[in-house]
């Protein structure tokens, strides 16, 4: 397991739009037609980085503290999935009904919205506004695996009630997430 931070984009850039199968569904999801009022997290996610299966659960009460608030969730694995194959969408499927992922679980085949995203790790946060303006990049909060720190999501959470306060996110409070590396195909 490499560990590997992510990468902070510079704040402003602007959401890209895709399509991706949603695993859950079996339907394909296009970024543009989810959007919500207030801001949409997209979060780089995999089924065996240990520090996604830390997180996971926080992930969930993420999505269900601030869905109803106007916020939408997507989760997008971009792993390559024939060197590491329990990341698969059947795989993928499992994983989000069992934890009942209450948010859309994209697999990200061409690895080209990772790319697109800049995303470095899993797992990888970013935060738009309503206008598609990142607004966040960082991590979940300072747990991590055998850390002793409990997952609390505090630094996404502040992040989140900045923006649905309408005000500024301060750039020095952003610290970067880390994680296992994004498996990228040869």
């Amino acid at each position: 397991m490499a560990v590997t931070p992510s990468k902070m984009i510079a704040l402003g850039s602007k959401a890209s739009q895709f399509t991706l199968l949603n695993v859950i569904s079996e339907k394909n999801f296009i970024f543009d037609e989810s959007k919500k009022e207030k801001g949409t997290l997209i979060m780089f996610i995999c089924n065996h980085c240990p520090f996604v299966i830390h997180v996971n659960n926080g992930l969930v009460k993420l999505a269900n503290d601030y869905q109803p608030k106007g916020v939408n969730f997507i989760a997008i694995n971009s792993n390559d999935v024939a060197n590491y194959p329990q990341d698969n969408p059947e795989l993928m499927k499992q994983v989000a009904i069992n934890l009942k992922y209450p948010f859309p679980y994209l697999y990200d085949e061409t690895q080209e919205v990772a790319k697109v995203y800049h995303a470095e790790c899993t797992p990888d946060f970013f935060l738009f506004d309503a206008e598609n303006k990142l607004v966040y990049r960082g991590q979940l909060d300072d747990s991590r695996p055998n850390n002793g720190k409990s997952v609390t999501g505090k630094d996404i959470r502040i992040a989140l009630n900045l923006l649905l306060e309408r005000k500024s996110i301060p750039k020095e409070n952003q610290l970067p997430s880390i994680g296992c590396n994004i498996k990228w195909k040869k």
